[in-house]
């Protein structure tokens, strides 16, 4: 079994951005942060592969998945301390139990289901697919954009995770996740 790392605790509102490969999760997640000056928790996935890939062309096999979500959780306890009000994940645990389970025929392994049990998070927005697919390194699924996002969805409503969807462009997500926050938390 992983070592395990616990969230910190905090008075900020944990916020992820949610949501399948190329869908303006960072851009949101680092929009909102600027907006409430506070800080976003990049995402730990995104380096730690984009090394993997680098060194030799290596892609995500079933064990960086818990080395991922143990850095995500780590990236975000470092910051937490850093943060006002809110803190910002660009993804979660839930995005990597997700990317599992739709990349290695519905399987997610045991420590990440209890990861996923043990952290709370406050609020997700789920970003639509609404925007241009952009190809880099890493991402792998430009023609099942529909299928993700519908993925994506279904477990938030499975788990009965309180959500919004943020569609159009830049401005226009930036805009309504500011309203929703504001609504909900203020």
């Amino acid at each position: 079994m992983a070592k395990r790392i616990k969230q910190k605790k905090t008075n900020c509102k944990r916020i992820v951005i949610y949501g399948p490969e190329s869908t303006g999760k960072t851009t949101l997640a680092n929009d909102l942060a600027n907006h409430y000056e506070t800080k976003c928790v990049p995402e730990y996935a995104r380096e730690y592969l984009q090394k993997k890939w680098d060194l030799h062309k290596g892609k995500c096999n079933l064990n960086d998945l818990i080395n991922i979500a143990l850095g995500q959780i780590n990236l975000e306890n470092k910051m937490i301390s850093k943060s006002k009000k809110f803190i910002f994940c660009d993804t979660n645990i839930l995005v990597t139990k997700v990317w599992s389970e739709t990349h290695f025929n519905g399987y997610s392994s045991p420590e990440i289901k209890n990861i996923f049990k043990s952290v709370k998070y406050d609020y997700y927005f789920l970003t639509n697919i609404d925007v241009p697919w952009v190809k880099d390194d890493l991402r792998d699924r430009p023609d099942n954009r529909d299928e993700m996002f519908s993925y994506f969805k279904k477990q938030l409503e499975i788990n009965k995770i309180k959500h919004s969807v943020v569609s159009g462009d830049k401005k226009e997500r930036l805009k309504r996740a500011i309203l929703i926050l504001d609504k909900i938390f203020d």
